[in-house]
């Protein structure tokens, strides 16, 4: 979820000019025939990350239905180690938002609709899903709510999320986040829900079936998204189709493009650091519960490298790669290229300073707050370096 404090990353550098054509008489692929290429690399590159974040949730979700079944400590220690893996690819593919595309998309021509909101909406106010501390636990939330939902389905989840306001967070990844950790009121960790919450017979707290319900439940609605965006771009789906066989490349690379300068500038930079280390304020870091929330920085950083650089490292350690834009980039304007290469390497370097957790970094006084914002001025300054290299191979992006 995206709550738009930040100008789109296009803006100040308002629309470039489409791509050149071949000078008479020159030998060789074209522009636009090589950022094809990168387009296909990209196309592929998406669709095997997106299956590794499916792949990942099934696993997660055999995980939790079996902990539900018979919770023990060893079990729920179990789905959190899942979690926590599906986080990984995932937190790779928001790279691929931000242009209307199949994760974000408000067209019903162009595949599957609004799946991120469903998927991986935050900042989350747990208080509407389940028990949280200073609630009186009757009838204030879903989970405690039988009379008003007596029944809790795929549905109802889809029909509730975001229904008072962008916190309340029904389903996705930071819903089944907080349905196994719980808050987090631990200054030295993460939650700590018991597993006894889940027990049917002498657990901790009232509706136990009900819960074990919900998190299997979300869980389920969760793999059914992943795999509507996953088979959006698919080999012959009608998404990628479009996508990777345009006849106007430098709008397609534009699109591109402008996630890049998005994500690493407004979402990456701005939604999720500024906002979370100016206010000093753990509701608005990204997982909260889990302390998750640096892995998640540098999973989506590790995102904008593989679409510029074309290559994608898949769970099980094989590689995903051709075509790559910083090499087109390279042979349009070294110099540009040379900059973006450079802001690449001084962000993954800032980035990974950022102390762990990052609740804790951003507290106001930590002297961990200086490192985030040196993270912040170089992922700003990789959107801007994007942008031209972006002009340099001739996109043409859009606000």
């Amino acid at each position: 979820m995206k709550r738009s404090l930040y100008l789109p990353f296009f803006v100040a550098a308002a629309l470039f000019v489409q791509a050149c054509s071949d000078d008479d008489g020159a030998s060789g692929p074209s522009l636009e025939d090589k950022e094809a290429d990168a387009i296909e690399t990209y196309a592929d590159i998406v669709y095997a990350s997106y299956d590794d974040s499916y792949n990942t949730a099934v696993t997660l979700k055999t995980q939790i239905d079996a902990f539900v079944a018979a919770p023990t400590a060893e079990k729920l220690t179990a789905c959190k180690t899942a979690w926590l893996a599906a986080r990984l690819p995932y937190g790779q593919t928001e790279a691929y938002r931000f242009y209307n595309g199949p994760i974000d998309n408000e067209d019903e021509t162009n595949g599957p609709l609004g799946k991120e909101g469903l998927i991986n909406a935050w900042p989350i106010d747990e208080s509407f899903i389940d028990y949280t501390v200073g609630s009186s636990g009757e009838s204030v939330n879903l989970i405690n709510n039988n009379e008003e939902y007596p029944e809790i389905t795929k549905g109802l989840l889809e029909e509730l999320n975001e229904s008072f306001g962008e916190t309340s967070i029904f389903t996705g990844y930071h819903a089944i986040e907080f349905l196994l950790w719980g808050q987090d009121l631990n200054e030295d960790g993460p939650g700590n829900r018991p597993y006894t919450d889940y027990l049917t017979e002498g657990g901790t707290h009232e509706n136990a079936t009900r819960r074990g319900q919900y998190l299997k439940v979300v869980t389920e609605l969760l793999v059914d998204n992943l795999k509507e965006v996953r088979d959006a771009w698919k080999d012959g789906a009608t998404y990628r189709t479009k996508f990777v066989e345009t006849t106007e490349t430098p709008v397609t690379v534009g699109f591109i493009f402008k996630a890049l300068g998005e994500l690493s500038k407004g979402e990456l930079a701005g939604e999720r650091m500024t906002v979370a280390v100016d206010e000093h304020d753990q509701e608005n870091e990204h997982s909260c519960f889990s302390d998750n929330t640096v892995n998640d920085i540098k999973m989506n950083f590790k995102g904008l490298k593989n679409v510029y650089y074309g290559s994608y490292t898949r769970v099980d350690g094989t590689t995903v790669d051709g075509a790559s834009f910083k090499d087109i980039a390279e042979d349009a304007d070294a110099t540009k290229a040379k900059k973006l290469e450079d802001a690449f390497a001084d962000a993954e370097a800032k980035i990974n300073l950022i102390k762990a957790p990052f609740d804790q970094s951003i507290k106001a006084g930590s002297a961990d707050n200086d490192a985030i914002w040196d993270a912040i001025g170089a992922l700003t300054a990789l959107s801007d370096f994007s942008a031209d290299v972006a002009q340099s191979l001739g996109a043409e992006v859009s606000e």
